[in-house]
C-alpha cells in the first residue's frame, strides 16, 4: 500500500471586494438625514389614508374571494395584497397590521394552503385589519389587539403549521 502524498499546497486568493466596492464608505450626511425626516413629518398626517386605501383593496379582493374561491386569481391576489399590507402597517404606524396581515399572507401564501385554508378565518383577518385601522389600534400595547393577532396566529399554525 502506497503513503498518501502529505505534501499540501495552499492557495490564499486575493480580497478583491475592496477594490470592487471602493474603500471606505464616506460619513452619513447628517443634514440631508434631517431634511429627510422633516419632509416624511410633512407627510406623516396621509399614512392612515393610504393604509386605508390598500384594506379597501383588500376587502375588494375578499369580496371576490367569497364568490370565487381563494384557489383562483382572486385567493392569488388577495395573497399578495395581504404580503404588501404586512410590509406597509409598520411603515404606516401600525404594526399590529402588519402581524395580522403576516397571518394572514402565511395562511394563503401557497396554492395548497389556500385549498384548506377556511374562508371565515381568512374573512377574521381581513375584518381584524379593518378593525385595527378604524379603532386605530397600532400596536401590540393595545390588549384587545394584542389578543386579536395571537387568537388569528394560533388557528393559522393550528391548520398550516408553524414554519
Amino acid at each position: 500500500m502506497a503513503k498518501p502524498d502529505k505534501s499540501v499546497e495552499i492557495i490564499n486568493p486575493p480580497n478583491m471586494l475592496k477594490a470592487k466596492v471602493g474603500g471606505k464608505l464616506p460619513p452619513a450626511d447628517q443634514a440631508a438625514i434631517e431634511r429627510a425626516e422633516m419632509a416624511l413629518g410633512q407627510i406623516k398626517h396621509q399614512f392612515q389614508d393610504w393604509l386605508a386605501e390598500e384594506v379597501t383593496k383588500m376587502e375588494a379582493l375578499m369580496d371576490s374571494v367569497s364568490q370565487d374561491g381563494l384557489l383562483g386569481e382572486s385567493g392569488e391576489m388577495l395573497f399578495t395584497c395581504a404580503h404588501d399590507l404586512r410590509g406597509l402597517g409598520a411603515t404606516y404606524e401600525f404594526p399590529i397590521i402588519s402581524r395580522i396581515s403576516g397571518s394572514l399572507a402565511k395562511l394563503i401564501e401557497t396554492k395548497q394552503r389556500r385549498s384548506i385554508a377556511p374562508v371565515a378565518l381568512v374573512r377574521a383577518h381581513a375584518s381584524s385589519i379593518r378593525a385595527a385601522l378604524i379603532q386605530n389600534i397600532r400596536s401590540e400595547d393595545d390588549p384587545v389587539g394584542r389578543q386579536l393577532a395571537e387568537e388569528l396566529e394560533t388557528q393559522v399554525v393550528a391548520l398550516v403549521g408553524a414554519d
